[in-house]
């Protein structure tokens, strides 16, 4: 048999295992239990979403929010308990709301993402909610120190101001309620004006990036803005970006649909972007200065929404990954709510069964605790007697050779060692010293019938023997075959009377109510079931191979007593 500190080891293996994954899939995290709901949101910059290669740094990435993936009824009507959590579920994120209309059910949320990785379905970030008590969180700047401009349109009436409002407009301008991202600008031909302002100079030679969005109305003509010798225009329908002399052409932009247009300047190339895709690329030496007022909407009719300037080269991963995350492509931003006992749907591993751990009552956590020991003992006794038999079927496999071959030897095998886990050796060796007691050396030694028949007494008995060594340990595989389902199943029965009782003295018998505490306790017999499963087929297979080592030791004790009769009896 197996060594003992062979058996403890397998046991201390099966109960960390057993442990470890109850705990793993109970093991949930959630920032703040005060907070009831939250919304889980995923950036795919996968294959399967909007694939990127680089990894992309200070990104400021919308959030809309609605009846499917967001519970208006308990969260704040200003939303002002509204929380970004990042993945980790620990780190506060910058926000801001631009829209929160619980009337009808629309959020529009900025949130800066410190990195969001290239090639994975796991930039993660979390919206908390649900907490009447909770205080709108400061006013935050989302954005870098990169990005000298940043118009939302998001203001209900008057100006239009930047993020910080810095730069506002030199009158109030029309919006559009519904428009891309919340609010857009209204445009009619007639240009809108922000005043020259330090963050809107740019220096000779400094890199820029420029993004909007457009919508127009019929013709896709007129310019979308004008900063010195810096343009961005629409003729015929195509996107035409100058800096000072030289100008880039290309990208077709159709009327009533909105579309993404970007441009950059820097590193020797006047590059546009339509959609997040470079269309058109032009040498270019230098980057001339700009500065002076900001024009929008200059010949121009239709919407603009969400413009950018920055004072920093952006690449094509960028612009596809911005135009992706503005526009609500499904395949890159997906969302789910989440109530604080439905955190765990969201794991790989953790599933549902983090809530039906989290639901057991304390009577089927003891039937689940016997039932995890039971599970352990029988699989030790499974491998323990696998690892017996095989030594002992591969021991008397080559003593019955040695036997065979060696018939005028009938009793100097005694002193091998190499058969000690041999039962029938060990049934052997009970025939010799038999068969010595009665001095069969001895000259003109013949043993009688009743001799013989002590003899073959002698060996029948170590064959009991040996078959109690062969089955030992066997009955607790029939004790977690018969006894695990039903421990289980009075898991499960009991678990469902608590279940019921509760819900009797609550008065609440909605199905929410219910199913968790049912779904639990069945948990007791599922439990009950894998202890028996794995025991009944180790049983079976145990048995077979003990059922057939017994017949090999009933067919050597005649084998040995025919021998011992045909040299030693009587004539």
């Amino acid at each position: 048999m197996s060594a003992p500190i062979s058996g403890r080891s397998i046991v201390l293996v099966l109960l960390a295992t057993f442990a470890s994954s109850f705990l793993s899939s109970s093991a949930h995290a959630w920032w703040n239990k005060e907070w009831t709901q939250r919304t889980r949101i995923i950036l795919n910059t996968s294959s399967g979403g909007v694939e990127t290669r680089e990894s992309l740094n200070d990104v400021v990435v919308p959030v809309r929010l609605h009846s499917g993936n967001f519970d208006f009824l308990t969260a704040n009507p200003d939303g002002s308990d509204l929380r970004v959590i990042a993945a980790d579920d620990k780190t506060p994120l910058a926000f801001t709301v631009e829209r929160f209309d619980g009337t009808n059910e629309l959020a529009l949320l900025w949130v800066r993402v410190s990195s969001v990785l290239p090639g994975t379905d796991q930039n993660v970030l979390y919206i908390y909610a649900g907490r009447e008590a909770a205080r709108a969180e400061p006013s935050t700047d989302v954005f870098d120190a990169n990005t000298r401009l940043a118009l939302h349109f998001g203001e209900s009436e008057g100006p239009a101001a930047d993020r910080n409002g810095a730069i506002v407009s030199n009158g109030p301008v029309l919006r559009e309620q519904n428009g891309l991202l919340a609010a857009s600008l209204r445009l009619t031909g007639e240009p809108v004006t922000w005043p020259a302002n330090e963050r809107l100079n740019m220096a000779a030679g400094e890199s820029l990036s420029l993004s909007l969005w457009v919508r127009p109305d019929s013709t896709a003509e007129g310019t979308l803005l004008r900063l010195g010798s810096l343009t961005l225009a629409l003729e015929g329908g195509n996107a035409v970006a100058q800096a000072g002399t030289v100008r880039a052409v290309g990208g077709d932009v159709a009327a009533g649909v909105w579309t993404h247009i970007a441009v950059t300047l820097g590193a020797g190339k006047l590059i546009v972007y339509v959609n997040g895709i470079p269309v058109t690329e032009t040498s270019l030496p230098s980057t001339p200065a700009f500065g002076g007022p900001l024009m929008v909407g200059e010949r121009f009719e239709g919407q603009v929404d969400e413009l950018r300037l920055l004072s920093a080269l952006r690449g094509a991963d960028w612009f596809r990954f911005e135009h992706a995350a503005q526009s609500a492509d499904a395949r890159l931003v997906a969302s789910t709510s989440q109530s604080e006992e439905g955190a765990d749907a969201e794991g790989e591993h953790a599933g549902y069964l983090g809530i039906l751990v989290k639901n057991l009552t304390t009577d089927a956590w003891i039937v689940i605790v016997i039932l995890a020991v039971m599970f352990v003992v029988s699989v030790w006794v499974m491998i323990d007697k696998a690892l017996f038999i095989g030594r002992t079927d591969r021991a008397n496999h080559r003593f019955l050779q040695t036997f065979r071959q060696n018939r005028e030897n009938l009793l100097g095998l005694t002193k091998e060692r190499a058969y000690a886990a041999s039962s029938l050796h060990r049934l052997y060796e009970a025939g010799v010293r038999e068969l010595e007691l009665r001095e069969v050396h001895a000259p003109g030694r013949v043993l009688s019938t009743s001799a013989l028949n002590a003899v073959k007494a002698a060996i029948d008995a170590d064959f009991v023997r040996e078959s109690h060594v062969l089955n030992s340990k066997m009955v607790l595989l029939t004790i977690a075959i018969s006894g695990g389902p039903f421990l289980g199943l009075l898991g499960t029965v009991v678990g469902v009377m608590i279940t019921f009782a509760a819900i009797a003295a609550a008065g609440d018998v909605n199905v929410n109510a219910i199913a968790p505490g049912i779904a639990a306790a069945l948990l007791a017999t599922v439990a009950g079931l894998a202890v028996a499963i794995p025991a009944l087929f180790g049983y079976n297979y145990l048995a077979s191979r003990i059922k057939r080592i017994s017949a090999d030791l009933q067919i050597f004790v005649d084998e040995f007593v025919a021998r011992v009769d045909e040299r030693y009896g009587a004539p």
